[in-house]
C-alpha cells in the first residue's frame, strides 16, 4: 500500500512537470529595437497593420496625415500609407497612399484610418474606418474646430477595400460593410476594426468599437460575422463583450483590439484607457475565448505596458503606446507593433510613429 502512494506521488509530479504552463504574453516581449518600425519626417504617424507579400517583403499599412494640422485632425484628415521593409522590424520606408479622400458623398469621402489588412482566397483585404463631413476638409495651419471633430467622429464608419496586389489599386466599396444601430449600445459608430478567419468555419469573425451616446467614455465592442471579408455582417451578440463601466465609473473601458485564432480559440490584447482593469493608463490587457462571445480576462491580465525597454538597456515610457497589432511568422505571433507618441502629455505630441517589438518564438 506504502508503495501504491509512492508511485501515485510520482505520477503527480511527473505530469506537473511535463504539462506545458502557457506564458504570459507580457512575458513574451523582447527588447526593442529603436531603428526600425515606420516614421516619416513632416507627418504624423499612427496606428498599423503588417503582412508579408508574396514578394517576400513586409508592408505596413498607417495612419498618415500631416503635421502641419493639429494632432487631433487625425478625424478629418488621415489617409491610410503604404510602407514596405525587406525585414519585419524594418524601418519601413513609403512606398504609395492605400486610402485617400473622394468624393465626399461616399462615407469615407474625407477621411481614412485604423487599417487591418489580411489575405483571403487569392485577394487583399483591406479594412479600415471612413468618416466624411458637411464642412471643408481642413488645410495646413488651420485649427480644428470642436464641433467639427465631433461631426467628423459620429460619421465613422467600417469600410472594406480589396487588391489582387499589396501596391493596389484598392478597389472600395460603396457602403460600410457594418451600421451603427440605432437606440442600441452601438448606435454611434462602427470603428478600430479587428478580423480574423476562424479556420474551423471559415467565417470572418469581426470586433468593432462603438458608444451609446456620443465620443465619451465608456466606449464598447462588439462582434459580428460574415462568411466573406466584404460581409454581410451580422452580429452575433446583441450586448457589448466587455462592460467594465459603472454608474459611478464610466471612465473604465477599453478599445484597439486585436485579435487571433490560437489552436482552437479565440485571443485578444487591448488598451486599457483609464488603467482600471490591467493597472496602468494606456496598458495592455489580454483575454480568451471559444466562442468570441464570454471572454475571461488572463492572469496576469497585464500584456503590454507603455515602458519600453530598448535593445540599448534604455528604458523610456511614451505618453501613448497603443493601436497594438501582433505579425505572425510560421503560424506564431512575432512581433508587436503599436503607436506611439512622445510629448508634454495624453495627445500634446513633438512626434509620433509605429514601433515593433519582437516577441520569443
Amino acid at each position: 500500500m506504502k508503495n501504491w502512494w509512492y508511485l501515485s506521488l510520482f505520477v503527480v509530479l511527473f505530469v506537473s512537470c511535463t504539462v506545458e504552463k502557457k506564458e504570459a504574453f507580457i512575458d513574451k516581449l523582447m527588447p526593442a529595437p529603436k531603428e526600425a518600425g515606420f516614421m516619416r519626417d513632416g507627418y504624423w504617424i499612427w496606428g498599423s497593420s503588417v503582412i508579408k507579400g508574396e514578394d517576400g517583403k513586409y508592408h505596413m499599412f498607417a495612419d498618415m496625415w500631416p503635421q502641419s494640422l493639429e494632432f487631433g485632425n487625425w478625424v478629418t484628415n488621415t489617409e491610410i500609407a503604404h510602407a514596405v521593409s525587406d525585414t519585419p522590424e524594418g524601418p519601413y520606408v513609403f512606398s504609395d497612399i492605400a486610402i485617400g479622400p473622394r468624393d465626399s458623398t461616399y462615407f469615407d469621402g474625407k477621411c481614412a484610418m485604423n487599417p487591418r489588412v489580411i489575405y483571403y482566397e487569392g485577394k487583399y483585404y483591406l479594412f479600415y474606418v471612413g468618416t466624411t463631413y458637411d464642412y471643408p476638409r481642413p488645410q495646413p495651419g488651420s485649427k480644428l474646430v470642436d464641433d467639427w471633430f465631433e461631426k467628423a467622429w459620429v460619421n465613422k464608419r467600417i469600410g472594406v477595400a480589396s487588391a489582387k496586389s499589396l501596391y493596389g489599386p484598392w478597389e472600395r466599396m460603396d457602403k460600410p460593410v457594418i451600421e451603427p444601430r440605432p437606440g442600441h449600445w452601438d448606435a454611434t459608430i462602427t470603428s478600430n476594426p479587428s478580423p480574423v478567419v476562424n479556420p474551423k468555419t471559415g467565417k470572418i469573425f469581426l470586433m468593432y468599437k462603438s458608444s451609446e451616446k456620443s465620443s465619451e467614455p465608456p466606449l464598447l465592442l462588439g462582434v459580428a460575422e460574415a462568411d466573406h471579408p466584404q460581409g454581410e455582417y451580422h452580429r452575433i451578440s446583441e450586448n457589448p463583450i466587455f462592460q467594465f463601466a459603472t454608474e459611478k465609473n464610466k471612465e473604465s473601458d477599453v478599445e484597439d483590439p486585436f485579435v487571433w485564432w490560437e489552436k482552437d480559440h479565440y485571443e485578444l490584447v487591448m488598451k486599457d484607457r483609464f488603467g482600471h482593469i490591467c493597472g496602468e493608463v494606456g496598458g495592455g490587457v489580454h483575454a480568451v475565448s471559444e466562442n468570441g462571445i464570454d471572454w475571461t480576462l488572463s492572469s496576469p491580465v497585464k500584456a503590454y505596458s507603455r515602458t519600453i525597454r530598448w535593445n540599448d538597456n534604455t528604458v523610456s515610457t511614451p505618453v501613448n503606446f497603443e493601436r497594438p497589432f501582433i505579425l505572425f511568422e510560421d503560424g506564431k505571433p512575432a512581433y508587436l507593433f503599436a503607436a506611439v507618441g512622445v510629448g508634454r502629455a495624453q495627445w500634446d505630441f513633438e512626434k509620433t510613429w509605429n514601433m515593433v517589438i519582437p516577441l520569443k518564438k
